[in-house]
């Protein structure tokens, strides 16, 4: 007995319904993975930078507890997307590089100005708190901002980490693009929040890694490109949005152009 048209179609659509109420059901769980309720509410420096009006936004705050003390576990945020990789599906993120699994000797101290694909460093309080900012993402004929805060305070003898995302979006069809952004951020942060703490607790701080030592190759642990405030870049040379932010870090003052000044200097 063959399935005729119309069976497809249903079974098609049931399976397509069963699918949407599982991601929704996931992703409403994931928005706030690991979060107590006075961390999802509590005041982010971010949370500043997304004024004016918007049609649609979204606020998603995760954190986990690292057995370990604040001092081991900054390093590994620090060079966080600006040249060691994201911690999560290497696969998926980091076009099958192996983010690295230790200290990196070549990367600098994060500086505000520092750009990557997901924006650039706009404040930092060293040891503790890095926020990222990215404003002008278009997709979907949406424009949409993000800003992403990362908060480590210590626990006990231990660790905790936040990490919140927040953005919105005008224009286009933005309740769509940030929903797409939920699902598909919720995957990805669970797994690195859960990789930052096993590596953490496993290695320390450690500034080696026998099994994968470093080569002074600038694109070892990260194939998106990283460009930091001083101009010196890391990464595949092009991939992503680094050059754009940066150009934006340039305007806020933040960063230095090709020619060594940033906008500030270059008014005087």
């Amino acid at each position: 007995m063959t399935m005729s048209t119309v069976e497809f179609l249903i079974i098609a659509a049931v399976l397509l319904v069963a699918f949407a109420v599982a991601a929704l059901v996931f992703t409403l769980r994931a928005v706030r993975w690991g979060a107590t309720s006075d961390e999802c509410s509590m005041p982010m420096p971010g949370d500043a930078y997304l004024t004016g009006k918007s049609h649609a936004s979204v606020v998603m705050t995760r954190a986990i507890t690292i057995e370990a003390p604040t001092e081991s576990v900054w390093p590994w945020l620090a060079q966080l997307g600006r040249g060691a990789g994201w911690y999560s599906y290497d696969l998926l993120d980091n076009a099958a590089k192996m983010s690295a699994a230790h200290v990196v000797s070549w990367i600098p101290p994060p500086l505000e100005g520092d750009a990557s694909p997901i924006g650039y460093l706009r404040r930092i309080v060293p040891g503790s708190e890095l926020t990222w900012w990215a404003e002008g993402v278009r997709f979907l004929g949406s424009l949409a901002r993000f800003v992403v805060d990362i908060r480590l305070t210590p626990e006990g003898d231990n660790s905790r980490l936040v990490i919140r995302i927040s953005g919105d979006a005008t224009g286009g069809f933005p309740g769509v693009l940030l929903g797409l952004f939920k699902f598909i951020d919720s995957v990805m942060a669970r797994r690195q929040l859960i990789i930052i703490k096993q590596r953490v607790e496993r290695h320390g701080a450690r500034v080696s890694n026998p099994d994968h030592p470093e080569t002074g190759a600038r694109d070892q642990y990260q194939h998106w490109e990283v460009v930091y405030s001083s101009g010196e870049r890391a990464g595949t040379p092009g991939k992503e949005l680094a050059d754009m932010w940066h150009r934006a870090a340039v305007e806020a003052g933040l960063a230095r152009d090709a020619a060594g000044t940033n906008k500030d200097e270059g008014d005087d």
